[in-house]
């Protein structure tokens, strides 16, 4: 059993040497010019719709969606399927009611889709500074949990070589970023989303075959082996401890819902599509990957429970995030032959690849943002005379520069989280996709009369008040899984921030509006109806 461990962990340690190998590879041959803004931000909209697809479905899902849910799934069952189904309904949104607005409102960067309706400085400013915050928990996560899976693959438990692992992996993200833009970020996305379907598929078959084709009784023996009975197949066993388990258990699917599909790395991706009609077609293959996705991460979490048993699960990690490799192992059975060992290899490469794709999608959004919004727009940076626009080799230079000044931070904080529950920076960052971003999109595309007051009262507003709540919620303190097992600051008795931010998150957006005044909502309805049909349809207004 020691030799056919050995050869696995050798096996995948080639394997992960190859595949980030070719990626860095792949990024520096389809890297842009040093001059050419639209193929490092956007690729020119040169990706078909089926890959331009297979990228948003990479982007959407991250590392901590097939740990974490897969986690979920296997320690609590019911609820862990609704929250996979959130992840797919938050898509189906965003394709629905955003997408086309979106391509149509923006260029490069979320700032572009805000500023469309009440351009200036401020407004960008803040986009990216919100873009930043929204998405640096995740990539903290992301890096923290690179560490951790090379620690359980490889078998060593050593902190300083697992942040050597984090360092090592952290700066390879960035050159993803810097080097291959959106265009080898894009081509990474794609390798690794048919990466962790096709192996997920072969796994979740396997566990499928082991309980005779019959989904039934997988679950029932997944409800046997879970140590709580048919609590396990019903809603509530995630949230049981808290106050109000069923309004928890809403609010937290309902930030999800709002917020996975309109962060800032999803919303770039708008932009790589050369039409409103290319906009759809890409969903049309993103909604159906990331829903085969929750039907392969559902097998194989409720597999795990089945054939290793919830307590072992647990005892491997609190949290779960190693559920969905232990339940791709256990479908193998006992034997280890050189093509299972293959197969599991192949499933460890691909949530290797996962991260790595993940973290350098989030670094390119964020690079993007401060070289494009923050930095082209200064007054600084592109001379005193009003008008001057900053060179396309000076921005692209700036925009690979920020992609070192994201990173960087991102790496030495990933540090100093690895040893915590990364729980409460997942949700932290779902809450401010659905309590800021979310209604300034809303707001913005859809509402005439709201204003640039409004606009910063909903992205700060809704920012701070998660940023206020959060500290007090189960999962930072009070639990023997929080970030901080061993204090109690817990005075918000739920597991999102979202039954508050998300209404005030509107509130804020609709009060700033009228504070402003009916001079100024009038003003604000005129220029939007000067480029609704724009932003709505995608025809250009006359004399653009």
């Amino acid at each position: 059993m020691t030799g056919s461990t050995t050869s696995a962990q050798t096996m995948s340690l080639v394997a992960f040497t190859a595949v980030a190998t070719t990626t860095l590879l792949l990024c520096v041959m389809t890297g842009p010019d040093r001059d050419d803004l639209d193929e490092f931000y956007t690729g020119y909209g040169s990706l078909s719709p089926m890959r331009n697809g297979l990228a948003i479905a990479g982007d959407y899902i991250s590392a901590a969606s097939v740990l974490g849910t897969g986690g979920v799934i296997a320690l609590a069952g019911y609820d862990g399927v609704v929250l996979a189904l959130s992840t797919a309904l938050s898509l189906m949104l965003l394709m629905f009611l955003l997408a086309e607005p979106l391509r149509n409102a923006g260029r490069f960067t979320m700032g572009d889709a805000l500023a469309r309706r009440t351009p200036g400085r401020a407004v960008r400013n803040t986009a990216c500074a919100v873009t930043i915050v929204a998405l640096l928990p995740l990539m903290l996560v992301q890096l923290a949990g690179a560490g951790d899976l090379l620690a359980f693959i490889l078998g060593f438990s050593n902190d300083s070589l697992k942040t050597g692992c984090v360092i090592g992996l952290g700066a390879l993200m960035i050159s993803y970023a810097a080097i291959g833009g959106m265009k080898g970020t894009a081509l990474i996305q794609i390798l690794k989303i048919v990466m962790l379907l096709g192996s997920g598929l072969v796994v979740a078959v396997l566990v499928l075959h082991r309980f005779d084709w019959n989904p039934g009784t997988l679950l029932a023996a997944a409800a046997g082996n879970s140590g709580v009975g048919d609590a396990f197949l019903r809603s509530g066993l995630q949230f049981a401890g808290g106050a109000s388990p069923r309004l928890d258990m809403i609010t937290s699917e309902l930030t999800v819902v709002l917020g996975g599909a309109c962060l800032p790395h999803i919303t770039m991706r708008m932009y790589t599509a050369d039409s409103a009609r290319q906009v759809r077609r890409s969903l049309s293959w993103a909604v159906p990957s990331v829903a085969l996705f929750v039907l392969i991460v559902s097998v194989i979490g409720f597999g795990a429970t089945a054939l290793i048993g919830r307590e072992a699960i647990a005892a491997a990690d609190p949290q779960g995030n190693t559920a969905y490799l232990l339940g791709s192992r256990a479908a193998f059975g006992t034997s280890a032959s050189t093509a299972e060992t293959l197969l599991f290899t192949t499933v460890t490469t691909a949530i290797f690849l996962t991260l790595l794709a993940s973290v350098a999608g989030m670094i390119l959004a964020c690079a993007n943002s401060l070289a494009h919004d923050v930095f082209a727009h200064s007054k600084l940076l592109r001379g005193r005379r009003r008008g001057d626009e900053l060179s396309p080799r000076r921005e692209m230079l700036l925009a690979r520069v920020s992609a070192l000044a994201v990173g960087v931070p991102a790496i030495l904080l990933s540090t100093l989280a690895q040893h915590h529950s990364l729980q409460p920076l997942v949700t932290l960052s779902f809450c401010i996709g659905a309590s800021a971003i979310a209604p300034a999109l809303v707001y913005s595309l859809f509402w005439r009369r709201y204003t640039r007051a409004g606009l910063l009262a909903t992205l700060i507003g809704g920012t701070l008040t998660v940023l206020v709540l959060m500290p007090g919620t189960n999962l930072v303190s009070g639990s023997p899984t929080a970030a901080f097992p061993d204090a109690d600051f817990n005075w918000f008795p739920f597991t999102t921030t979202g039954i508050v931010s998300i209404p005030l998150g509107f509130a804020y957006g609709w009060i700033g509006t009228v504070a402003s005044g009916r001079r100024k909502a009038e003003e604000q309805r005129r220029q939007y109806e000067a480029v609704e049909g724009w932003i709505l349809a995608g025809a250009r207004p006359r004399g653009r």
